[in-house]
């Protein structure tokens, strides 16, 4: 993608999954006109939108050739592999294969049950069934990526990659949310999301 394609992003600050482009944006140092999506309103419902995310929900990238695509972790994928900058994807197959399975392992196993908490938690309404099913979903993604990390600074072995990309909106809100006590058991867990959460573009990406 030449550097001079204009893009735009139809997402909100404060979603996971915007959060996640934001934050390959930030590795690359390439900003982009964000399109704020209030959530709260119900912008993501309407005819514009659905337009760009059939699903209406955010975010969603156009680029000024006219293509259009959605679902953070592919747009995460295209950004990473057509801006300029240090690759967020291992050369190394091996590496590769394990960024991949811990991409899937989030999806599958850890965000559902995270948000769970999460949202009782940002809603107010703290329905402590639902809380405690999602603790109890959260425990064993956490146990297999601590195991994982007990001898490797991040997921798919020395470098950051779009493991870390996915993983980390959730993990912020876990401890946003005063969850940090179900992940403080996890000692390389802890470390590791210490090494992340203190990376520039997650900083940026996230607000702080």
């Amino acid at each position: 993608m030449a550097e001079a394609i204009h893009m735009k992003l139809y997402g909100n600050p404060m979603s996971t999954c915007t959060r996640k482009v934001l934050t390959v944006l930030a590795e690359k140092g390439r900003e982009v006109e964000f399109i704020n999506i209030d959530l709260q309103k119900g912008e993501q419902k309407t005819p514009a939108h659905l337009a760009r995310q059939p699903f209406g929900v955010v975010p969603a990238l156009e680029l000024d050739d006219g293509f259009m695509m959605y679902e953070s972790r592919a747009i995460s994928r295209f950004l990473d592999r057509t801006l300029p900058g240090t690759s967020l994807t291992p050369a190394d197959p091996k590496a590769y294969a394990l960024m991949e399975q811990f991409m899937g392992v989030e999806q599958s196993y850890f965000s559902g049950p995270a948000m769970k908490i999460v949202m009782e938690r940002f809603r107010g309404t703290n329905n402590e069934q639902n809380i405690a099913l999602g603790r109890e979903g959260v425990k064993r993604p956490l146990e297999v990526i601590d195991a994982a990390l007990a001898n490797r600074p991040f997921l798919a072995g020395n470098d950051f990659t779009l493991a870390e990309v996915v993983w980390a909106p959730y993990m912020e809100y876990l401890f946003m949310m005063g969850e940090k006590d179900l992940v403080a058991p996890y000692k390389n867990v802890m470390a590791w999301w210490d090494r992340v959460s203190n990376r520039p573009s997650v900083k940026k990406a996230f607000g702080r």
